[in-house]
């Protein structure tokens, strides 16, 4: 495309040199406002016609809009009783959300119990085994309770353990063993009485009786080396309880020298058991205080660190009286544990000048 020019005025006219031919510049009006005229004018071009859009045909309106009637429902649906108009301030589309949320919580409580019944059941099924249906079905062979022998009992208490004492239980034979290997005693005499004051005398025999006890067993024994001799046994008392006040209480009996313990005599050669000091030792175990008694044949005194006369304590006390007799009873009863062993006690007594003389079996 190529432009041209509409004057001589658009092209380029040097400026006028002073003495030449051509006219100066000499200033006119000042120009209009507003934009000046393009220096490069629009090419001439044909001029293309807009196509003209029909007129869109006017809407009607419509004054009022008309709803049809709604359907007249059969007399079997239609409703008892007239709907409640809606009250002020509440629409239609507040009832129906209530109506929503009614739905989504009862239906959500309904899904929670169903899922918790349903985990109790696999919780009852998990704990049933097969074995346990076998054996629930098969019949279960009867069997008769243990009958209890009359004397069966706990030790604790003479209640669950009523049958007394006896002299053979306590000392079968003439020689004693207390354990296996080990030197006999001689079993010189034995005494089995309801009065346990004929084994003690003073306060030991008045708190003894007080607190109920019914029976004394008692035996005399000569040591396996001939040097000592022994009067051991058990008294009977009503519960452990009373067993431990007396035996709480006999040390300071024998200090205060307000009670002292009898040897049994057997005859010739066993004076010392009445007159000579002794050596004494005590347990408890269950409702019965074990006992030993313990001097010199000779009648001489008992060092306190002989350890002959420790071990002759030890022997009757633990090993027989506890280990032997006690615990066979404990046995062939109803306990099966033997009670817990209490502190054993020791004393010395002095010898009395003129002892009771006491019959024998």
């Amino acid at each position: 495309m190529v432009y041209r020019y509409e004057s001589d005025e658009d092209a380029f006219v040097e400026y006028p040199r002073s003495g030449s031919d051509l006219p100066e510049f000499t200033p006119g009006p000042p120009a209009p406002a507003g934009p000046s005229p393009s220096r490069f004018p629009t090419p001439s071009l044909p001029r293309t016609t807009r196509p003209a859009l029909p007129a869109a045909e006017p809407i009607p309106v419509r004054s009022s809009v008309q709803i049809p009637p709604p359907p007249t429902l059969p007399r079997e649906y239609a409703p008892a009783e007239p709907l409640d108009p809606p009250k002020a301030g509440r629409s239609d589309s507040g009832r129906g959300g209530g109506r929503l949320w009614q739905v989504i919580v009862g239906g959500a409580a309904v899904l929670v119990l169903l899922a918790l019944c349903g985990l109790g059941a696999a919780a009852l099924l998990a704990e049933r085994s097969p074995d346990d249906d076998r054996t629930a079905a098969a019949p279960q062979p009867t069997t008769a309770a243990p009958v209890t022998e009359p004397d069966a009992g706990d030790l604790d208490s003479r209640d669950t353990d009523q049958q007394p004492l006896t002299a053979r239980e306590v000392f079968a034979g003439k020689k004693l063993v207390v354990a296996d290997g080990r030197p006999a005693y001689d079993v010189l005499k034995t005494h089995s009485s309801g009065s346990c004051a004929v084994a003690v005398t003073g306060e030991i025999a008045d708190l003894l009786v007080r607190l109920g006890c019914s029976q004394v067993v008692r035996g005399t024994l000569r040591s396996p080396d001939g040097d000592h001799l022994v009067t051991a046994g058990l008294f009977n008392l009503t519960d452990k309880a009373s067993a431990q006040r007396v035996r709480d209480r006999i040390r300071q009996l024998l200090d205060e020298r307000q009670g002292r313990f009898r040897g049994l005599a057997a005859g010739d050669g066993t004076e010392a058991l009445s007159t000579a000091a002794a050596r004494i030792g005590w347990q408890v175990r269950g409702h019965y205080i074990a006992y030993c008694l313990v001097v010199r044949a000779d009648g001489g005194p008992v060092p306190g660190g002989d350890t002959a006369v420790r071990d002759i304590i030890y022997d009757m006390i633990e090993l027989h009286l506890d280990k032997g007799v006690l615990e066979r009873r404990a046995a062939g009863g109803t306990a099966v544990q033997p009670t817990a062993r209490a502190t054993e006690g020791a004393g010395t007594q002095r010898g009395d000048a003129n002892p009771d003389e006491l019959p024998g079996d």
